[in-house]
Parts: structure tokens; sequence; C-alpha cells
């Protein structure tokens, strides 16, 4: 794979002379044309071999273009915020949004790599860390990101004369760490790794351009072309062809996991108020655990309106320190949430080790109101299934504990319970048109929401169906079940 980045090609002075300058006004136009009307954002991750004039290159483009629409990030080992949470939340915190570039020095493929090179992890574990990242770009494109990735090689041979060349002069010498000659003994190894993550992830949606970086003239052009011409298509309207998802399987008779449900089951008001103090104290137990201290807790509402989501969460948070937890209410996404792929903003919330977040309504909006009211096409909540599958799988394997509760109620409960809204002062402001228009469509959320439960009630992050049409039973079950999730789990 490498074998064409090291032939020795080079550009002359003379006709770098004639081309950089028509090469900058056109990325500048083109750059100009993306802020206009940004319709997508553009991702450019920089990596490879040291040496290779991956530094000098963002400078360049920064200094090609207009660096106040430019965002660089340079990755270095995570800190202390950033290890307290998933892999991939400072990669997600540092996308680009719609009408801006993003440059990447260093991205998510810089930990697989090195961790397999320096044999933390196995075979097994570096292609799935792999084809995770497969994952994340193709959803990332979906989302309309416009993905470059570069990779800046040097034969053995050439990146010792760098190396040899930059410590030599003392201006330079300061660019040449004990890291850099550690890694320069483990090149052969360094070199086959990283040309299998490449070959793998050199996709029809996110190649991968090789970059010889002997001739800084030549890298130079080749990566200022490559981003124009990628510009330029897209702002054409040109995208690149993504799989389609597969079809849901229709359904033979009309019983769901919904309707399944007993609906009946009741608790008395003194059953209720011992429950209520025996599993309140055991979460306040829970969460005040030296153990709790290395785990997270993500809890996920969804439900039918007036299911009774916020008398439960607020159950919960009394039994919590208020200094340990925060309630994220989801809503419509602001102007900013719209320029970023639809997980971003739910990845921005993901709380420390030690804290516990609480999402009233979540990233499911994206299979559910998104779906029935025809907001996402359909094969954008099509993959969505397997897109929040693998977010959730993520929190877990960071050591989250993630519980997803959907508070399930009857239609005529949900009537009866939008009477006494309208009827009580201080419930009316709870009941507004918008619920009444949904109410209409409740077998189209019916069938959505089986749906989301088949396809994403996963061994790492099960959903938890909660009959509701009894408040007082509904919280109970919810308490428990938290309450049993942390015994299993501290």
């Amino acid at each position: 794979m490498f074998e064409a980045a090291e032939l020795g090609h080079k550009v002359s002075k003379e006709e770098y002379a004639q081309e950089e300058p028509k090469l900058r006004e056109a990325l500048l136009k083109a750059q100009y044309a993306l802020l206009a009307a940004p319709k997508f954002p553009v991702i450019v991750i920089i990596g490879g071999v040291d040496g290779a004039g991956k530094g000098e290159t963002v400078n360049l483009l920064n200094e090609w273009m207009d660096p106040r629409h430019i965002i660089t990030c340079a990755f270095g080992d995570p800190s202390d915020e950033e290890a307290e949470r998933p892999h991939m939340w400072r990669f997600w915190r540092a996308l680009p949004p719609k009408g801006r570039i993003g440059i990447l020095f260093g991205s998510w493929y810089t930990a697989p790599i090195v961790d397999r090179v320096l044999k933390r992890s196995g075979p097994s574990e570096f292609l799935r860390d792999i084809d995770d990242v497969k994952h994340f770009e193709r959803m990332l494109v979906a989302e309309g990101a416009m993905i470059l990735k570069f990779w800046f090689h040097l034969s053995k041979s050439a990146q010792k004369q760098r190396l040899d060349a930059l410590e030599k002069d003392p201006r330079t010498r300061w660019r040449v760490t004990a890291l850099d000659r550690e890694r320069f003994k483990i090149y052969d190894r360094f070199r086959n790794i990283s040309e299998t993550a490449l070959r793998e992830t050199s996709t029809g949606e996110a190649p991968w351009i090789i970059v010889e970086g002997v001739d800084a003239r030549y890298r130079s052009l080749l990566v200022g072309r490559t981003l124009l011409e990628g510009l330029q298509h897209r702002l054409a309207g040109t995208k690149p062809p993504l799989p389609a998802p597969a079809p849901l399987e229709p359904r033979i008779d009309k019983r769901n996991v919904l309707n399944s449900l007993d609906y009946t089951q009741k608790l008395t008001d003194k059953e209720y108020r011992a429950q209520l103090e025996k599993y309140q104290g055991r979460l306040a137990l829970h969460s005040r655990k030296p153990k709790f201290r290395k785990r997270s807790l993500i809890l996920v509402f969804e439900g039918q309106d007036a299911a009774g989501k916020g008398s439960t969460i607020r159950r919960i948070t009394g039994a919590l320190d208020a200094r340990y937890y925060g309630i994220t209410p989801v809503a419509a996404p602001t102007e900013e949430e719209r320029a970023q792929p639809y997980l971003w903003r739910f990845w921005r919330h993901l709380p420390r080790l030690g804290r516990v977040t609480i999402f009233d309504r979540s990233w499911y909006g994206r299979v559910l109101v998104e779906r029935v009211e025809k907001f996402a096409h359909e094969a954008d909540w099509m993959r969505a299934y397997h897109e929040i599958n693998q977010f959730e799988e993520e929190m877990v394997e960071h050591g989250a504990i993630v519980l997803k509760f959907w508070m399930a109620i009857t239609k005529e409960e949900q009537l009866k319970r939008f009477r006494l809204r309208e009827k009580t002062s201080f419930k009316a402001f709870k009941i507004t048109e918008e619920d009444w228009r949904n109410r209409k469509k409740w077998d189209d959320y019916e069938r959505a929401v089986c749906d989301m439960v088949e396809r994403t009630s996963t061994e790492a992050a099960p959903w938890n169906l909660i009959p509701a049409n009894d408040k007082l039973f509904a919280r109970i079950q919810v308490l428990r079940t938290i309450c049993e999730a942390l015994d299993k789990n501290l």
C-alpha cells in the first residue's frame, strides 16, 4: 500500500511557484462558498509517520485559507476530563459544524494503531477498534460530512534522514524527541500495523490519500489539490455512495411488546410509601459507595405523553446528592445542534465517573418522532439503530451503567390524564396542541416503539418496559430496577 509513496515524488520550484497562487485562490473561493451555503462540514484527518511534514502541512492550510473559519485540533494523551468519558468523547467535541473545515492532527486512528504497535491490545481488539472507526465515519458521511484522510509516509531510510537533519539544525532540534527515536526503532512494526488499519478503513465514502512526505512542494500541492477537488465536487452536489440499510420485517399480527404488558398492576399508598423509602435509601447508599466513583450511571427515559416520566425522575433525584447528578431535558434541536450529527448533542452531556446523568427523552427521537413525523428520511432512521447501539456500547465499555426505561400507558389512560391536566390549573401548561396531535398518530408511534425495542434492546443496554397506568407502581418498578442494576455492577 505504501510502495507508491516511496518513489521519490518531487515538484520543481518553477512548477510550485506557478501553481501555488492559483491553488490558494481557488481554495479560498471554495471555502467562502462553503460558508455562504453551510450544508455540510469538512473533516480533514492528518496522520502518518514522524517527520513526514504533517505539522508543516497543517500550518500551510491555515495560511492558504481563512483560518478564522478553520477549526484545528491536535490530540495528545487524554486529559483527566477526557479519560473519565468514553474514548470518542473528545473527538465528538472537536467535530466542525456545517460550513466549517475541521483539521484533526491526530485522530481516532492514533490509539488503536499505537496500542497495537506497543502490544497493549491484541489482534482481535485492534480489528474491533478499526471496525468501530469504519462505522463512525460511515455515520458522519451519512449525516452529510465530507471526510478527507491524509496519511503522510516516509520510507525507513527517508525518516532516518529527516530526523537526523532536524536534529542537526539548532533551529529545529527541539522537534525531535526521545519518543520519536524510540518509535523509529519499531518502524517496521508501525508500518505493518498502520498499513492494515489504512487498508481496512479506506472506504468508498472516506478513502485514504497516501502522501509521500520527502518533498515539501509535492506534498503541499497534493493535499491542497485534493482538498480543493473534494470541496468543488461536494459544492456541486456530488455525494459518495452509501450502503442501504436492511428493511424492517412486516408484522403478522397485532400483538407486540407494548400491548402485551400487564397494565393492571397497582400499589396501595401504604405499600408505595414503604417501598419508596426502601429503594430511595438503597439508591442513596449505592451512589455514595467508593466503587461508584469509578463508574457512571446514565438513565434514559422515554414514553408516551403523560406517562409519568417527570414524576418518576423526581423520585430518583430525591435520593441523590445534587452535586453529582444532572438532568438533560431533550426538545427540538437548536441551530447549533442542527449543524452537527444528531448524536453530537448527547455525547456532550455524558457524565464523568462518579456522576449520574438523566435524559428526559433522548437520542431515540431519531427513530421515534423523527421517523413518525418524517423529519428524517427512512435511510437515516434505519441506520440509526446500529449507530445508537454502538453509542451505548461505547458508554458501557468505559464503565457506564446504562438503563433505558419506556414508560408505557394505554390509550384510554392517556386520555384520562390529558383531561385531568386541562382541568387542573397548575398542570394545564403540560398539555399542548402537539400532545393532541401526537395522540392521533398513536398506532404509528406504537409501531415505531416496537421496532425500536426489537432493534436496540441489547445485552449491554436492554430496554425496561414499565407499565405505568398506575404511577405508584411504575415509580417503584423504576427505582427497583436501578437498585438491582447497581447491586449487580457494584
